[in-house]
């Protein structure tokens, strides 16, 4: 497959997903780059709030978007392609986990830990009081720090409502558990990282787990070659 450097893909930043998915079903790579560019974002943090390790985030987004390439003729319009993605993308990770022989609870049923159990579960940050004069980039990887240390029932449902800004409604579908169940168990994770960072949870927030643009280009070539090489040497 010949190197795209950059991906011209950008040149469908105006269609809609419906659009993207009906032209990518048809055989169209640039239609499937454009989408994985537009939910990168969204789709590695959700994988990583589960692994917490970014490699291995990055092998299991190239493989969820592999699956969804393959599925896109079954995807239906009624639904939102965010929403279908995400789904993808926390099997795959869950799935990747197990495999590591971690034990697993499904999302839908972790149960939520009174306030002082879930407290008594984060391991102490080694970075307890960071200088309020330190940069902005400190203090974002402090607040990464912290979330990786929520407990599992939390992290990702405070990753996707927190951080990507998923409505109540929406991460209770991609994670198949009660709105009730999504207000509590971020309220409980908001209330242990601003327990840790007080005021400094808000500075950095909206840079948490920055996607380079490096890693997403790093993605998107991988995902196409390896949709190349499935369709064979003879396309035209």
């Amino acid at each position: 497959m010949k190197n795209l450097n950059p991906l011209p893909s950008r040149a469908l930043d105006g269609h809609t997903d419906t659009e993207l998915v009906a032209l990518a079903a048809a055989g169209n790579e640039l239609a499937f780059a454009q989408i994985m560019r537009r939910h990168n974002r969204l789709l590695f943090r959700t994988a990583r709030s589960i692994l917490k390790n970014d490699d291995e985030t990055q092998d299991v987004l190239q493989e969820a978007y592999l699956h969804a390439w393959r599925a896109l003729a079954g995807f239906r319009a009624d639904a939102r392609l965010s929403t279908w993605l995400v789904r993808i993308v926390v099997n795959e990770a869950l799935g990747r986990l197990r495999r590591g022989g971690a034990l697993v609870m499904p999302l839908h049923a972790a149960m939520d830990a009174e306030g002082e159990t879930a407290e008594m579960t984060m391991p102490a940050n080694p970075d307890e009081q960071p200088e309020r004069a330190a940069m902005r980039a400190q203090v974002r990887q402090q607040i990464e720090a912290r979330i990786d240390t929520l407990p599992d029932a939390f992290r990702t449902v405070f990753m996707l409502r927190g951080v990507e800004e998923l409505s109540v409604e929406e991460v209770a579908l991609v994670l198949n558990i009660p709105e009730a169940t999504v207000r509590s168990r971020f309220f409980r994770a908001r209330g242990l990282l601003r327990e840790g960072l007080s005021r400094d949870i808000d500075l950095g927030l909206g840079d948490a787990f920055s996607f380079a643009g490096a890693r997403c280009d790093a993605i998107v070539e991988g995902v196409l070659a390896n949709i190349a090489r499935e369709r064979g040497p003879d396309r035209s």
